[in-house]
Formats: C-alpha cells, structure tokens, sequence
C-alpha cells in the first residue's frame, strides 16, 4: 500500500534548501538527486571550504554533513558551523562502531544522525522530521524561548544564550547545555525522566541509552563546585534528575 504524507507543511514542500557536505562525488549526486525529488532545494559541497563559501550568502535550512571529509576532520567542521550559525545540521556517520563521534557530534549541537549504509526514504524522514522541529521553535511565543532567569547567584540569559557566573564570568554552553538548563529552570524542584530530559534536549532515540547521562555531568562540570557532589542538579535513583534550587525571572 502506498503512503501519501499529507502532513508536510508548505515550506518543507517547495522552499527548504538542503546544503549537502561531503566529499564523495557519487554521495553527492545520489542525496541531492533524491531529495530534489522530493520537492527540496539541495545542492552539495565539498568540505570545510565549500561550506564555508556557502554560508556566505543565504544559510541553508538544513545541513547534512558527513563527518569523514577526507582531508577536514568532519567534528572540527561542525564545532566551527555551530560557531557561526545554528542551521539545523543531520549528521552522516561511517558506521556502527563510531558511538563516539555520534555522541561527540549530538553534543557539538547536531540535530539528528545516520549510520552508512543508509536508505535514501530514511533519510528524507529525518530531513523533513528536522525541518518540522525547526518551524515548530520559530512558531513558539517569544517569550517562551526568551526568558531570562536567576538561581543561586547564576543568570541565565535564554534570549542572547548566556549563562553568567556568580563570579561574573561568562561560561560556554553547547546546544546541549542550553537545552537540558532550560529544561530544568522550567520546572526546577520537580523530578524530570531521562526521558523528558532525552525529548527536551533533542537526541535521538537511537543513540546509546546513558547519552543523557553524559550530558548532565557536562552541566554539572559548569555548575557546580563539586561535580561529583553536586547541590543543583539532584539524581532522583530510578526517577530522573531535579534541579534543587529557588528559580525566578529576571
């Protein structure tokens, strides 16, 4: 039985442009082929340079980048994109035994991944899953998603993505780092899943099941004196995690 998906939106359809980042000819020409196909806007580069050159003009919607670009180390890539934009961006990876640069690459701010050999179908599924994510956050309130907020002597601007110190230090904080603090000041002294933590941050579900874990203690590191004793964010054994602190609105 055919399946006819009635439930993609206009700029899915007709206006998504797709930047394709890899240095296989023959990659390239089978991904941009299909999803033009497909009623996408994608063209390819080649490495760091190529999509460097294009991200001079009109940023792309989506980017899929595969992380082995012969020459460019395909992380550094993305470390530098994040630096410059926040283009949803689907990894490819080799294959299976990568876990590493899977997790490494969710936590630089990708999007979503695949492992080669993939299928052309999946692979429009996760493009067309990504774009929807993305015009779902720009059709949010505002405000929603930029609230400024203050908790034990910490702030924490959503609008500009800063996170300032009680010190006054300005600390960095990756996609995951933003995601997985908004989630907790949106509801702090409550227990939340892993799998509300795993939904809130974005990581598939495919990725190995203690990611979320990873990315706590990653939090932790930025948050607390005593990672390994931590005073903010509580584990909850069987339950989740709680963010045990008095939280309020700048």
């Amino acid at each position: 039985m055919s399946y006819i998906d009635t439930s993609e939106i206009a700029f899915q359809a007709k206006a998504a442009r797709i930047l394709v980042v890899d240095d296989d000819p023959a990659m390239q020409r089978m991904i941009v082929s299909y999803l033009t196909e497909h009623n996408l806007r994608a063209t390819a580069v080649s490495g760091r340079r190529g999509l460097l050159h294009a991200l001079v003009g009109r940023e792309p919607d989506l980017v899929i980048l595969d992380l082995h670009l012969g020459e460019d180390d395909g992380l550094e890539v993305l470390r530098e994109l994040r630096a410059k934009s926040v283009t949803p961006v689907i990894l490819i990876t080799g294959n299976r035994r990568e876990e590493i640069d899977r997790v490494v690459g969710l936590e630089l701010g990708a999007d979503d991944y695949l492992t080669k050999p993939f299928g052309l179908r999946e692979l429009l599924a996760r493009v067309r899953a990504t774009l929807r994510r993305r015009s779902m956050d720009r059709l949010r309130p505002a405000r929603q998603c930029e609230a400024s907020f203050r908790f034990a002597g910490w702030q924490f601007d959503q609008r500009n993505r800063q996170l300032i110190s009680p010190k006054g230090d300005l600390v960095s904080l990756t996609k995951g780092d933003f995601a997985l603090l908004s989630a907790f000041l949106q509801a702090p002294r409550r227990t939340l899943s892993r799998e509300h933590l795993l939904q809130a941050t974005r990581v598939h579900e495919d990725v190995f099941d203690r990611s979320i874990d990873v990315q706590i203690l990653r939090l932790r590191r930025k948050l607390e004196e005593d990672a390994q004793a931590p005073r903010l964010i509580l584990t909850e054994r069987g339950l989740g995690y709680r963010f045990d602190a008095d939280v309020e609105l700048m």
